[in-house]
């Protein structure tokens, strides 16, 4: 169940991408689940897992909150995971929320609305 937490996850990020990033992303940005690397899979399951427990926890009233709180829960549940699978991230990869680009906060704001759907 947890990998496919995961799989919810990814499949929000890669659609979020597609939709929301200007021009041609990155191939990375849109690898499949079955490629993805196994600390990124983890990862999307923790974070997957956390954005489920909040939602449960909070009786889904997070359908209250706004898109950019939702985003900002999930790149700080983010964030979090890039601390506990490298030592030293590059400063990207741990940006706040106001640092990132517009395309990125609106995909973290699609994975948490995907998630929650699936509850």
């Amino acid at each position: 169940m947890q990998h496919e937490n995961g799989r919810i996850f990814r499949e929000a990020w890669i659609s979020g991408v597609k939709k929301h990033y200007p021009g041609e992303p990155k191939p990375g940005y849109i690898t499949p689940w079955e490629e993805t690397p196994e600390w990124e899979r983890e990862a999307a399951a923790a974070v997957s897992a956390q954005v489920s427990n909040f939602v449960g926890l909070s009786n889904r009233n997070t359908s209250k909150l706004s898109r950019e709180q939702k985003g900002r829960f999930v790149a700080l549940c983010w964030i979090a995971q890039i601390h506990k699978h490298f030592e030293d991230p590059k400063p990207s990869y741990v940006a706040d929320w106001p640092e990132l680009p517009e395309w990125q906060q609106q995909t973290d704001a699609d994975i948490f609305e995907a998630i929650e759907r699936a509850q």
